[in-house]
């Protein structure tokens, strides 16, 4: 020890940590994820931050809060979700389902209560993609997809009828408001057979805009629908008492929230898996929405999530990667602090044009075509339909996907409960009698199987009911077989069970002695 403090080694630099074999494969997938569609990404990104200002304000209206909780929700919900969701080329935001989740809690308690609330929300999304919540997504049929793609196209043109017929607006702008949203349409349909260089909706609002402007035409704009901020938000804490009281009252909205918000994000994810041929980690996705939404809390925004109406404007503006979500977030951001006068003077005509263009190429208009409905079975059609009624009558989503995969569940088994049969052989030699049961036993096909059998006809003393081509699910199975044997031992008859696999012989011992069979 001669005094001297120890000679530390210092650390390894950054660019010594990785493995310099892995950075060409980093780097590949980094310009894969938001690089290789930089032009497409960076216009498709500016004409959905366009199309996201007029529903935010109007989600914000809904709601019941001031605008800029919804404008603040959903540029800083695009930026965070483009970094940690799951799905690249999905648009998230604050959206009319979650904001009609929130309206008793903010009328009721405040808006700090509505902060609180979210901030939970998204805590709960995170812990449901840790738990794998995502891979549940397997469970919902295609049909109840179909309604539900159709079901929100409906709604999405529904919400522009206000603003096509000027509900609340001067009626003498009526015939001027709907040449422009023909005019619009003309130009989102009819410049992509010329150019495809700049997307034809930006092209159309921004035409339309001009035009309105400069001829200084009366129309309703987006500057009617709500004042736009003119600055960023700040970092705070909801000012609400943090004791378990509060707790009650914001966790059945945030659990509300979580699902509503989880459940719309996924099946908007799912759609833009089916139309680009790719796969996204779902769970990835709960836990991004989670953070986004635990984020935007913090900064006075209100609960978000996939928005599959911005999504296809995305997709059909050519926005494939992450980038093109990122620059959604951030165009949204520079229009409503530097460009806030000339946006709130975007007539409203145009936007309408871009979200009924939306509303044609979102509804799956093959679904609904005769030799299609025809060749369906009738079962899956009622699925759909059943899905787009709930959905269109009680304007959530959520409802409407729950009533969809109750009702495939509900005609999944009555299919299955009729795939069961019991045949009969006579073996006089041995004078016993041979039943072979075959299908699904459970508790919707017991009451067949008890009535299968023909116990006043049988005159032998010994029966045989041979399972081996059955398959035993559940408890009621066992009592349904238990009552069998019942039934014949009541007419002096010795049944016996045999050819029961290992599962369904030991599923039979541990609960026929648990389990009733009077009758």
């Amino acid at each position: 020890m001669n005094g001297h403090p120890p000679i530390l080694q210092e650390p390894p630099l950054p660019n010594e940590i990785i493995d310099p074999s892995a950075r060409p494969v980093l780097w590949a997938r980094f310009r894969e994820a938001w690089l290789s569609n930089p032009k497409a990404d960076l216009l498709s990104g500016l004409v959905v931050a366009l199309a996201l200002i007029p529903e935010a304000i109007s989600f914000s209206i809904i709601a019941g809060v001031d605008p800029k909780v919804g404008l603040y929700a959903s540029f800083s919900i695009a930026i965070i979700i483009s970094m940690v969701g799951g799905r690249a080329g999905m648009i998230s935001a604050a959206t009319g389902a979650m904001a009609l989740v929130i309206v008793p809690l903010v009328q009721d308690y405040g808006v700090e209560y509505l902060f609180a609330a979210t901030v939970l929300a998204g805590s709960l999304q995170v812990l449901f993609g840790y738990l794998r919540v995502g891979n549940l997504m397997r469970f919902i049929p295609r049909t109840v997809m179909l309604g539900f793609v159709n079901a929100l196209a409906i709604l999405i043109f529904l919400a522009q009828i206000p603003h096509i017929i000027l509900k609340d607006g001067n009626k003498d702008e009526l015939p001027l408001n709907l040449a422009f949203i023909a005019a619009g349409l003309a130009i989102i349909y009819c410049v992509p057979r010329l150019t495809k260089i700049v997307p034809s909706p930006l092209l159309a609002i921004s035409g339309l805009a001009a035009g309105a402007i400069y001829f200084d035409w009366s129309l309703p704009t987006v500057g009617d629908m709500g004042e736009l901020p003119n600055a960023l938000p700040g970092f705070a804490l909801p000012e609400i008492p943090y004791t378990w009281e509060t707790l009650s009252i914001i966790f059945p909205f945030s659990l509300t929230l979580a699902f509503v918000g989880l459940l719309e994000s996924l099946l908007t994810a799912q759609l833009l898996d089916d139309m680009t041929d790719t796969n996204s980690d779902k769970n990835q996705e709960s836990r991004g929405q989670g953070i986004g939404n635990v984020f935007t809390g913090f900064f006075g925004g209100m609960a978000g999530c996939a928005m599959i109406g911005q999504s296809m404007i995305n997709h059909r503006s050519g926005g494939r990667t992450r980038l093109s979500t990122l620059a959604s977030g951030v165009f949204l951001l520079v229009l409503i602090m530097a460009l806030g006068d000339f946006v709130a003077q975007i007539p409203m005509a145009a936007l309408v044009a871009v979200m009924i263009m939306v509303a044609i190429s979102t509804f799956n208009w093959k679904s609904i075509m005769p030799k299609t409905t025809q060749s369906m079975p009738k079962s899956e059609t009622a699925v759909m339909a059943g899905t787009v009624i709930v959905v269109v009558v009680t304007h959530n989503l959520a409802y409407g996907v729950a009533a969809g995969v109750l009702l495939s569940a509900v005609f999944f088994v009555r299919k299955v409960s009729h795939v069961m049969s019991v045949t009969s052989v006579l073996d006089p030699d041995n004078h016993e009698r041979l039943y072979a049961v075959s299908g699904q036993l459970f508790f919707a096909s017991t009451n067949d199987l008890v009535h299968s059998f023909d116990y006043d006809a049988v005159k032998v003393k010994r029966v045989e009911i041979d399972c081996s081509e059955a398959r035993i699910w559940d408890t009621s199975a066992v009592v349904a077989l238990n009552a069998v044997v019942a039934k014949f031992a009541e007419r002096g008859i010795d049944a016996h069970l045999i050819g029961m696999n290992r599962h369904a012989a030991d599923l039979h011992k541990r609960t026929s002695t648990l389990v009733s069979t009077d009758h």
